[in-house]
């Protein structure tokens, strides 16, 4: 499960985190958590409760307390083995690019190259560097490997060729 692709399900394992570690947590600071209108963490926390995921009591008069239920916890577990299986195919799959466009460099004759982009995927492309050998520079003659969301590219320049 791709919690970026499934923004749900990212949101149902926060609220059920949030939860177990405060049940006296209120909708507005779960709102605040998620960056998510008051009324989106109802609708979320309505979808637990059918679910038996979660069962609401009333601590005083207008305050609710949420506890999370051993099938909430499970259904938790889930979410979170899930989005580490996710991750796992992506960085393993990432990698696997990177070294292939690396040996496309290799070929070429280059040694080094400049890494465009940042995050999570930008630094597996360094860390596949580091481990062949690739020395990751700043020169602008250098080929690039492009990161654009989870894709990889590499562009190299031509060289040119004397004497044309």
């Amino acid at each position: 499960m791709d919690f970026e692709a499934q923004p749900d399900a990212a949101r149902e394992f926060l609220l059920l985190e949030t939860i177990e570690d405060d049940p006296d947590v209120t909708q507005a600071s779960l709102a605040a958590l998620l960056g998510v209108a008051v009324g989106t963490v109802n609708w979320h926390l309505r979808r637990l409760i059918e679910k038996g995921y979660v069962k609401v009591k009333r601590a005083r008069r207008r305050k609710l307390r949420y506890l999370i239920t051993p099938e909430g916890i499970a259904f938790r577990a889930r979410l979170a083995i899930n989005y580490i299986e996710q991750s796992m195919r992506l960085y393993r799959r990432t990698r696997q690019r990177v070294l292939e466009l690396l040996a496309e460099a290799k070929q070429a004759g280059y040694r080094s190259v400049r890494i465009e982009g940042e995050g999570d995927i930008a630094e597996i492309c360094r860390l596949t560097c580091l481990e062949q050998g690739i020395v990751v520079g700043e020169d602008e003659a250098l080929p690039v490997l492009h990161v654009d969301g989870t894709r990889v590219r590499l562009r190299m320049e031509r060289k040119e060729r004397e004497g044309s």
